[in-house]
């Protein structure tokens, strides 16, 4: 008899299998077709998508999917047809090729080749055939190897599904347009914070919330209508306790930056917070000014929010300590009590204004030019940007960069860090301090890097746009931010660990904190698919909870809002959540801060 650990790991497997099934069916899918909710319109896209799935249908399978009386067929029908249309294993070839072979030799004629292929089950023609046998791989005087046909016709076939899941992973405007990218199971990952779930909450004047209802949203069932009514920034109240609250209490803080990756997904510094004893504390982050920019509206100010989480035995289970909900302006804070330990500080940004699109830029900006020497040198316009750069890389703001901090800076911008021998190198040629680069030394470093090219500007570019910046030296896909933590009871150290992306144990977070602020409604009637809805005074995340044995896909509509930006780049759009899952639907901020804006979303099970 199995044991509850046994079925609980079994039903996990189960889950995963379903979720890659559906991943290759999605991949293959949109291999052929744009969207999803495309349907199928011919025997010839049939085909098209079953191969891109691995299948090899012949024309009977065709016709058993494609009648006289179907006119389409869609993305569910795609995948029960899948299910019934099992790809041929090896073993199942090889017993095919046997019944031929009676002398078990391992060849077959090809004269006797073309006789069956052409005259039994679903006939081939000559050319087809002809186009089996002159393969050089597995041909040879007149006969074919079939151990190596079928080596060769699985190879073929798993390069097909591969290159079909590496199209869906690595685009992923076209994997959130259609699907969604943030599926998280409920039963993992992070421990949502002990806060009860507000049935009714109050909202600050100025905001008002219409009741969810049936919608007549098309082709949907069960739609729920959710509007949102929310004011513009200027008129909301300060809930954030000022800094003078906490000027006596010790403070650690350091800078960071969000970067847009050209797949859309947006990569950060992750930071370690120690505490060593139980204090109050107050955590904040905001979008950081870097100086040399101020006049120039350099840098791109983007929402914020920061992730507080107790580091546990397993790094797969931490909980969910906290998220900043007060804002004051542009910082959102989170104050509370946190006991001595280890604590993992994941900031979070929408993506909404770094996804809003590139704008056009005005011209290429020049970086280097010779001096009165003739010797080459950084146009003013570069010193700046460099300058700017700089600031946003010293995390700590000392004025100087450690080897540390240099190395974020490499492994952004060239995938590989300087080690100890190279750093002792750039001491001994550029100028440092306490064994920290400074500015000048870093303008140094550039400027030697563009004469050992020869005044080639291409590897600076290189680097310039790995940092957000456009040819016009505008940052425009990245924000830095500062985060600080004050603690009233004891010192808190503060540090940066690695730049990536937010990965799992941030989506589960994200879902955790929603679950546990937000409002919850029930889709087509039913209480095993929940859309969870959570407002703060900057932003609306969305998230859909499908405890269902079945896989779902929910229609969004966001036609009727107002003034709002959402962080899939489109109105409307559907998303698929696996079985026993929860994801992120969309987050949605105002397009205008400083005007009222109107989120009105129609959620229906396709």
């Amino acid at each position: 008899k199995a044991t509850p650990l046994e079925n609980s790991q079994g039903k996990k497997s189960q889950h995963a299998e379903e979720a890659n099934f559906y991943m290759d069916c999605r991949a293959a899918y949109l291999a052929v077709l744009k969207s999803s909710l495309e349907n199928i319109r011919s025997r010839e896209q049939l085909s098209l998508v079953l191969q891109q799935a691995g299948r090899n249908p012949s024309q009977k399978t065709i016709n058993k999917y494609w009648t006289s009386q179907t006119t389409t067929l869609n993305f569910d029908d795609f995948c029960a047809i899948l299910r019934k249309e099992k790809p041929a294993t090896k073993t199942e070839l090889l017993e095919a090729f046997g019944k031929i072979d009676t002398e078990k030799t391992g060849y077959i004629l090809h004269d006797e080749l073309y006789k069956i292929l052409t005259t039994r089950g679903d006939k081939m023609t000559v050319d087809e055939v002809n186009t089996i046998t002159e393969q050089a791989d597995f041909n040879c005087s007149g006969k074919l190897d079939y151990n190596k046909f079928c080596a060769l016709y699985l190879s073929t076939r798993e390069q097909s599904c591969s290159t079909a899941r590496a199209r869906l992973q690595g685009d992923s405007r076209l994997r959130q347009q259609h699907f969604g990218n943030q599926a998280e199971s409920p039963s993992e990952g992070i421990t949502p914070p002990r806060i009860s779930r507000k049935t009714e909450p109050k909202l600050p004047k100025g905001e008002s919330r219409a009741p969810s209802s049936p919608s007549s949203a098309p082709g949907g069932r069960g739609a729920i209508c959710a509007t949102l009514r929310v004011g513009a920034s200027s008129n909301r109240s300060t809930r954030l306790m000022e800094p003078d609250t906490v000027k006596e209490w010790q403070c650690a803080q350091s800078k960071g930056c969000f970067y847009l990756e050209e797949d859309g997904e947006i990569i950060s510094h992750k930071y370690r917070l120690q505490l060593p004893q139980r204090s109050s504390v107050c955590v904040t982050i905001r979008p950081f000014n870097v100086p040399q920019a101020e006049g120039r509206s350099c840098c791109l100010a983007v929402d914020t929010a920061l992730f507080i989480l107790k580091e546990s035995e397993s790094q797969e289970n931490l909980q969910l300590m906290g998220f900043t909900e007060l804002q004051s302006k542009e910082m959102c804070g989170w104050k509370g009590e946190l006991g001595p330990g280890v604590y993992w500080l994941l900031p979070f940004t929408t993506g909404c204004r770094l996804k809003k699109g590139k704008p056009p830029t005005p011209g290429e900006a020049k970086l280097l030019c010779r001096d009165e020497d003739g010797e080459l040198a950084l146009t003013k316009d570069f010193q700046a940007a460099l300058l700017d750069v700089f600031e946003t890389i010293d995390l700590d703001g000392n004025g100087l960069l450690s080897l540390e901090e240099y190395n974020f800076f490499e492994l952004r911008t060239s995938g590989e860090e300087c080690d100890e021998e190279a750093w002792a190198v750039c001491k001994e040629n550029f100028e440092m301090r306490r064994n920290e680069l400074t500015r000048q030394g870093f303008l140094d470093l550039t400027l030697l890097e563009a004469t050992e090219h020869d005044g080639d500007p291409g590897d600076l570019w290189v680097t310039l746009l790995a940092l957000g910046y456009n040819k016009a030296l505008q940052m425009t896909q990245a924000c830095p931010f500062v985060i600080a933590v004050h603690a009233e009871r004891c010192k808190p150290r503060l540090r940066a660990v690695c730049l990536e992306t937010g990965g799992s144990q941030l989506s589960r977070a994200l879902c955790s904190s929603v679950l546990s602020r937000g409002e919850a409604t029930g889709l087509g009637g039913s209480d095993s698919i929940l859309l969870h809805t959570y407002k703060s005074s900057s932003r609306i995340t969305s998230v859909i909870e499908n405890k269902s044995e079945n896989k779902v896909i929910i229609h969004v509509n966001n036609e009727q809002s107002k003034n709002c930006l959402n962080n899939r780049g489109l109105t409307v759009f559907a998303v698929e959540v696996a079985p026993k899952s929860m994801m992120v639907c969309q987050h949605v901020v105002p397009l205008n801060e400083q005007e009222e804006w109107i989120y009105n979303c129609v959620h229906s099970l396709v």
